[in-house]
């Protein structure tokens, strides 16, 4: 298995002149880290001019609306998350293929867009619900375990990828992708909770130029998670048939 400096130089080489093509692959997630920190920045500046015009004033909202709108909210973020879920596996899904093949001859396009296929839609879909419920199930523990079983599962899409990549008959069902998920990661949880942390200096980034960061840091986080996955599989569940 690589060292965290190694798999980030993997992902630096793959990007190297070809960083237009790696951020239209990954405009989405970039674009929502724009909006929100232009949000941020928006709010910031009015809480400021509100501060120095003394404008705040008493209001009371009745508890029915206060229920009603947090309600809504949350089916929003729900279903919004729902599709930034599939958006960055079919992203994950063509850098993995990039990194493999080396070939950047693909539609960024249509690589963010894989998973909306016949293919790949609803197995994602039904794995994404299972892996939600696991994980808000052992979360009601305390929120630790429930983190933990985030990382065990995080390879689960990679895994189904690899998988089916030939549309051949396996004995597997959705529970033992998790469950294969859950073994890879067996002694690599940490290891790859430190690879995630050692990016909080570009998140941090991020924050600080109100998202314009994440152009560059985006899709050399993604590239670096695919490489993860990559190195510590390798071809062990290529057209793996359970």
């Amino acid at each position: 298995m690589k060292t965290r400096g190694e798999l980030k130089a993997e992902a630096r080489e793959l990007l190297a002149g070809n960083w237009g093509k790696a951020i239209l692959l990954n405009i989405i997630p970039i674009l929502g880290s724009l909006v929100v920190g232009i949000i941020i920045a928006l709010l910031v500046v009015v809480l400021a001019f509100l501060v120095q015009s003394g404008a705040f004033s008493g209001g009371e909202t009745s508890l029915t609306e206060t229920t009603s709108n947090g309600a809504a909210n949350s089916g929003g973020q729900l279903f919004s998350g729902l599709i930034m879920a599939l958006i960055t596996t079919g992203i994950a899904y063509t850098t993995l293929d990039w990194l493999r093949t080396k070939n950047n001859d693909f539609s960024p396009v249509r690589g963010m867009f894989s998973i909306f296929s016949r293919k790949y839609f609803v197995p994602v879909l039904v794995l994404y619900i299972l892996q939600a419920i696991f994980t808000f199930l052992w979360s009601l523990l305390f929120v630790i375990p429930g983190i933990i079983k985030g990382y065990s599962y995080s390879q689960t899409y990679y895994i189904y990828k690899d998988v089916n990549q030939k549309d051949e008959a396996n004995n597997l069902n959705y529970l033992d992708y998790i469950t294969l998920s859950r073994e890879l990661m067996n002694g690599h949880k940490f290891e790859m909770f430190v690879l995630q942390l050692s990016f909080i200096g570009w998140w941090l980034l991020v924050s600080v130029t109100f998202g314009i960061a994440a152009i560059w840091v985006y899709p050399y986080y993604q590239t670096t998670m695919s490489a993860y996955y990559k190195n510590l599989a390798g071809d062990k569940f290529i057209n793996y048939r359970g």
